[in-house]
């Protein structure tokens, strides 16, 4: 198999995963700053590999 047809596979598999995460998001119940600080906090762990 050709390293591009490998990169194109990588990147789609990537779209999906994004994707799915992004429509698991819930929206914030509070409007506070503390409930908008933690929804920041865990949207962005969401997005760094563990």
């Amino acid at each position: 198999m050709k390293s591009t047809r490998m990169e194109a596979f990588s990147d789609g598999v990537l779209a999906i995963a994004i994707t799915v995460m992004v429509l698991e998001m819930k929206v914030p119940h509070g409007t506070d700053r503390n409930a908008r600080r933690l929804a920041c906090t865990f949207r962005c762990s969401r997005l760094l590999p563990s």
